[in-house]
């Protein structure tokens, strides 16, 4: 499966982020900040909390990004379609479709 690296501040989301995805045979690594992912090598997926990075932070990492975001908060969904995030979707939808999605953007 994939390396995906999660920049996930909230560690109780972090947690579930790493358990759902682990649990679906990815290797998942953890950082608090986009400062600290550009240091991990060989990552095929990042996924972001939008809440916490802003969307042009994300990009040009070389890899494909999926971003979740407060589901009321649809100045940063804008922002980060608009900075070219390749799925962004509501926290909600990601704790309940996860591996989907980030297989959907692996294929």
């Amino acid at each position: 499966m994939a390396r995906v690296l999660a920049v996930a501040p909230d560690l109780m989301f972090a947690s579930r982020i790493e358990a759902t995805l682990g649990a679906a045979g990815h290797d998942v690594q953890l950082a608090s900040s986009i400062a600290e992912a550009t240091q991990l090598e060989d990552v095929e997926l990042l996924v972001v909390d939008l809440d916490r990075e802003p969307a042009d932070g994300v990009m040009g990492l070389g890899m494909p990004v999926l971003g979740f975001y407060a589901h009321l908060n649809t100045e940063t969904r804008e922002a980060a379609e608009a900075a070219g995030v390749d799925l962004v979707v509501p926290r909600s939808r990601m704790a309940r479709e996860m591996p989907a999605l980030v297989e959907r953007l692996l294929a």
